[in-house]
């Protein structure tokens, strides 16, 4: 394919555009579904194709074609020339990007165990195992839906500018949906999700058949064990699985520049950040937030963006300062700065618009033991089955799935459903004491026009929050 992704930088250049780039995308793959034991599903998953983007007459335009010959590369040019020129004429001002250094390079991510030899038979015995260890643990679980998936993303991107970006990236995932029925009572884990970019080796070492029975037996001691939590102020301690889905949702979100300038307020929302907030203080001394597509092996991994360039951490918040926003060519332009690499396009038929990649809360200096120790009464939010969150990020909920009253230090019985509804400042300000412990949790973060679903990793330490409301 390198030879038409050079063909359409060629051809838009010859026609007079400011900038150019190519992006070849093929996608191959296995997908296996399975409930309460049978099989459901089973299917080979394969896609390829080119977006070409342009820049012309201070406008930006963007098209695709999944028929790779000559004459439907230089047609997607053409098209993506028109949308740039009208969308010129509709401006106040031209799009303009950010200058970078480009490279030529080539990577990918090897696989221990390579999914691509293993036929399906060894996929479903993966399933087969979290179905066994679940009803081995002699909990009612009515309903049981479990999936595996695979594949492998080549990618080959080209831009007027010098770069020339291809990487191999297999990506593989076990999820899980149990439904604990006991006593007439029912208690749920959704969609639990273990996902890597490796081969089958990190699903063998992370085992989730056996996270799978650990969640049924924790639901089934909530059903006969639970009380109500407990209500008003209190120390609250999350998870590394809740503080990940607080800082995707209340600093990776909104730290996303596009957001910050308008432009997905009609779509995925705004945000209460603006620009003039950098340095601003936003949390406690304790709280660090990262956002990092180079953590080996993460769901949302990448050494080069979209746009080709080369990716590294980005410090959303340091010591609860805010420092940085995610930024693509163009916002990056906007602010002065270079780009921090945060352009993602889930397919070669999507633009690439600012995302996240890996998002977490950095570790801390205390022990986990050490953050209840000091709580008198309190509540231990393991993990969480609801959140909500406003469209600026500001103000939000996390209802918590398995969660256990904290008295004396002591971790005691489980408790239903604590609800912590907080602002985004007061959350992050509220914090005084974060572990050294860092987990990562797989998701799959929707934003765009039209959607585009990306591969992320959220999660981190654990946290200690002091003086928090507590609803039930």
């Amino acid at each position: 394919m390198e030879d038409l992704v050079e063909y359409a930088i060629s051809v838009a250049s010859n026609k007079g555009v400011d900038y150019a780039e190519a992006r070849y995308v093929d996608k191959s793959g296995t997908q296996v579904s399975m409930k309460n034991g049978e099989l459901q599903n089973a299917s080979i998953l394969k896609d390829s194709g080119v977006g070409i983007r342009v820049l012309k007459d201070g406008g930006m335009g963007f098209s695709s074609t999944n028929t790779l010959n000559k004459s439907e590369i230089e047609l997607a040019v053409d098209v993506a020339i028109s949308m740039a020129k009208s969308a010129g004429k509709r401006r106040n001002s031209p799009v303009r990007f950010s200058e970078e250094d480009f490279h030529e390079v080539r990577y990918e991510v090897n696989m221990r165990k390579d999914f691509t030899d293993e036929g399906l038979d060894t996929k479903i015995d993966y399933l087969k195992m979290v179905d066994t260890q679940v009803l081995e643990t002699g909990v009612h679980v009515p309903m049981r839906f479990l999936s595996y998936g695979d594949w492998i993303e080549r990618k080959m991107f080209m831009n007027t500018e010098g770069a020339k970006v291809e990487s191999v990236i297999p990506h593989v995932e076990i999820m899980y949906n149990l439904v604990v029925f006991e006593d007439n009572k029912m208690e749920q884990a959704p969609f639990v999700t273990y996902a890597f970019t490796s081969g089958l080796e990190k699903i063998e070492e992370e085992k989730p058949w056996e996270h799978a029975a650990e969640d049924v037996l924790a639901l089934r001691r909530l059903i006969k064990e639970g009380k109500a939590a407990p209500e008003g102020k209190l120390d609250v301690v999350i998870s590394p699985e809740v503080a990940g889905i607080a800082v995707h949702e209340s600093v990776g979100h909104p730290y996303e520049s596009d957001r910050i300038f308008g432009r997905e307020a009609a779509q995925a929302g705004e945000s209460f950040v603006k620009p003039e907030m950098l340095g601003e203080r936003i949390g406690s001394d304790e709280v660090t937030v990262i956002e990092d597509p180079t953590l080996p092996n993460s769901w949302g991994f990448y050494l080069y963006d979209d746009e080709g360039v080369h990716a590294r951490p980005r410090y959303l918040i340091r010591n609860g300062i805010i420092t940085e926003f995610l930024l693509n060519r163009e916002y990056a332009y906007k602010l002065g700065l270079r780009s921090n690499a945060a352009a993602r396009a889930v397919n070669y038929n999507r633009e690439p618009i600012v995302r996240m990649s890996n998002t977490y809360l950095a570790p801390g200096d205390h022990s986990f033991e050490e953050l209840i120790e000091d709580v008198k009464m309190g509540v231990f939010i393991k993990s969480f089955n609801e959140w909500n969150i406003d469209d600026r990020r500001y103000q939000q909920r996390y209802i918590g799935r398995e969660a256990y009253l904290i008295e004396n230090g002591k971790i005691k019985n489980p408790v239903r459903k604590p609800i912590l509804e907080i602002t985004t400042r007061a959350l992050w300000s509220s914090v005084d004491a974060v572990s050294k412990d860092v987990m990562f949790y797989p998701g799959t973060c929707g934003k765009g026009e039209p959607m585009q679903g990306v591969p992320v990793w959220m999660g981190g330490a654990y946290a200690r929050l002091r003086d928090i409301v507590l609803r039930r």
